[in-house]
């Protein structure tokens, strides 16, 4: 794939399939097949891989401005979480699907087992942790969900997630300041790449020493409507972002419905007279942790489920307190046969990460060379995560999605005929989920209770296209 070189290169890429608008508001698509290929291919690539500040800005709009043109819009799935809240729409768990590597050509997957299953809602996330070790900044990640759904003939709401926005405890309490500040800032480039979902995670603060449970929530649930106030001042014009809350960290104590009346009347008393939607769900603890729990063999351990507890908090949260339900964390390496059980319980949403990961890095046609280059690149830079008792399988398997950002590029210039054998079994693989949660065959149904959010970005100036006269001046 070709990275231009000059801005110039960009502008002739593009002759005859799209044009811009004299106010560089928006483009209008002459040739939509040219754009789905090879357009689509080049831009998101330079968007990612160039090393042209200007070319990576100007690339990331031209993705944007043409997936409005072609009726695909990032989008806050407020509305349809608000109908579940009134009952109005019911049986299904809507997939949250982390997407650490391979961004690109992991969300065509999905969409082409959307398209085929009628499946809708679903959530593209990433979160404040892998966007570190994935290299992916909010603005590189948002393009690329945008350019796949280009790519896929996908039309409609598109829905992309800020996942666990979390703060640091250790750090929070030597200085918050810079913990608040560093979360503001982070909420400010999401929402202006198109993360119109945000879930933050501030359940790391919970304090359980404390002798009640409003005071062992009270940090969690204060930082919360802080956090809540500046998205609801920071989100565009005629957009309410879906805002997320915790009660518990994923891999701890299970969550109590206690808990989340103790977090929500906290919140809510926080946000009172302010005239300010609160969260639209909350992520709560039943017995899984993220990743899984790797034996000695690298295989994953069981975990039991607390279904129960679930059903009983997402319907606490829904009666009580107006939201859609609980969200589950830390479920892609469960069981396939547990799956159908999230709508039975209704719960709203279900994070999946780490099994996909699992998926691709271990399918026959991954490369073991690059694997191999992988695992001895993590000997070297992770060495310092290997504990003590560890074996060499379940330290891969801990450290192994930290392979995603060195090794970007290697893996986005993989062989065309390997990719497609290792992402259609993920299409299959998300076509089994869709079934389980039964989001298929509900693409219709939820769509009229969705809302489209139109939000027209400005061209970066370089794009702007000049007049008949200054391009004669210009050539004399």
């Amino acid at each position: 794939m070709q990275l231009f070189a000059k801005i110039e290169d960009l502008k002739k890429s593009y002759e005859g399939v799209l044009t811009l608008s004299n106010d560089l508001t928006q483009v209008t698509v002459l040739n939509p097949n040219l754009i789905r290929d090879p357009l689509i291919n080049s831009l998101v690539y330079n968007a990612t891989f160039n090393s042209n500040a200007d070319i990576v800005a100007a690339c990331r709009w031209l993705v944007r401005a043409t997936a409005q043109a072609l009726g695909i819009f990032p989008s806050s799935i407020q509305p349809v979480y608000e109908a579940m809240a009134a009952g109005k729409l019911t049986g299904f768990t809507t997939p949250a699907i982390n997407v650490r590597g391979f961004t690109y050509d992991f969300v065509a997957a999905v969409l082409r087992a959307a398209k085929k299953k009628t499946a809708f809602p679903v959530i593209f996330e990433l979160a404040k942790s892998e966007m570190g070790y994935t290299q992916q900044t909010p603005a590189e990640y948002a393009t690329a969900v945008i350019a796949a759904a280009i790519k896929e003939n996908y039309q409609g709401p598109l829905y992309i997630q800020g996942d666990h926005f979390q703060i640091s405890a250790a750090k929070y309490t030597k200085d918050s300041t810079p913990q608040v500040e560093e979360i503001k800032k982070l909420v400010s480039q999401a929402i202006e790449a198109g993360f119109y979902n945000i879930d933050i995670d501030t359940s790391t603060l919970v304090d359980l020493s404390k002798s009640t449970l409003t005071e062992q929530q009270r940090t969690n649930f204060e930082l919360g409507a802080l956090f809540t106030e500046y998205i609801r001042k920071t989100e565009p014009k005629d957009v309410t972002i879906s805002i997320g809350g915790e009660i518990g960290e994923v891999g701890h104590k299970n969550s109590t419905v206690e808990e989340l009346v103790a977090y929500m009347d906290g919140f809510h008393g926080c946000l009172k007279g302010k005239n300010m939607k609160g969260p639209s769900k909350v992520s709560v603890q039943t017995g899984t942790s993220h990743g899984g729990i790797p034996l000695a063999d690298g295989t994953v351990a069981k975990v039991k489920l607390d279904f129960d507890t679930l059903r009983e908090l997402s319907k606490v949260a829904r009666e009580r307190y107006g939201m859609s339900g609980a969200v589950q964390h830390g479920a892609s390496t469960l069981p396939d046969e547990l799956f159908h059980k999230f709508p039975e319980v209704k719960a709203s949403e279900i994070h999946l990460a780490t099994g996909f990961q699992n998926l691709i890095l271990d399918h026959p046609q991954f490369p073991m060379s690059l694997k191999q280059e992988i695992y001895a690149h993590l000997r070297e830079k992770c060495k310092e995560e290997w504990s003590a008792g560890q074996t060499e399988e379940q330290f891969y398997y801990k450290t192994r999605k930290k392979s995603f950002g060195p090794f970007k590029k290697q893996m986005w210039d993989l062989d065309a005929n390997l990719k497609k054998a290792i992402f259609t079994t993920l299409q299959e693989k998300f076509e089994f989920l869709f079934d389980q949660l039964s989001v298929s065959g509900k693409r219709q149904e939820v769509l009229n209770f969705a809302k489209i959010d139109k939000v027209n970005k400005k061209a970066p100036p370089f794009l702007q296209i000049e007049s008949p006269n200054e391009a004669k001046r210009k050539a004399s």
